[in-house]
């Protein structure tokens, strides 16, 4: 049977990233997001329900969001759950958490209006598509990737060097 761990997020951050290094100087990062689900209940009410999640970011892209990133600030992050256990040492109990460690991430714009870059990539991609999203919005509006161009656009017999 197959197994598969992916989570896709988008959320705000709650607070800064914290920076650490490892012993053998790998960067490491600690993010907290808040992710809000708004929807009707079955009187047509507004319901709204906030979860927050703790993300780890390891080596560049912990670097970039200690760089670029700050309290309020909406990300996207696509990575996997990890449990971690560890023995309390106050009460000698078992515990554990659900966490995500990030493996792509994504800086969203702040704003309602220009959107926040392309589709998924890495930190290092992706923080240069967001910069230059803020600088300019894509044309009539519309979301990067939203759609394939034609077949017909593109002649088939360009050469391609790739």
């Amino acid at each position: 049977m197959a197994n598969l761990n992916k989570v896709m997020l988008i959320g705000n951050l709650t607070r800064d990233p914290e920076l650490r290094h490892t012993p053998k100087g790998t960067a490491v990062s600690e993010i907290s997001m808040a992710i809000n689900r708004v929807w009707n209940n079955d009187q047509g009410q507004k319901q709204e329900e906030t979860t927050f999640v703790e993300v780890t970011l390891w080596g560049r892209q912990a670097e970039l969001a200690q760089q670029y990133l700050t309290k309020g600030r909406p990300v996207y992050i696509e990575g996997r759950l990890n449990l971690d256990t560890w023995d309390d040492k106050e009460t000698g109990k078992k515990r554990s958490k659900l966490r995500v460690i990030g493996e792509n991430m994504q800086f969203l714009s702040s704003g309602t209006g220009a959107g926040g870059g392309g589709g998924g990539g890495s930190a290092e991609r992706s923080s240069q598509a967001s910069s230059s999203s803020q600088r300019q919005s894509s044309p009539q509006g519309s979301p990067q990737g939203a759609s394939a161009a034609p077949t017909d656009d593109y002649p088939e017999d360009d050469d391609i060097p790739f």
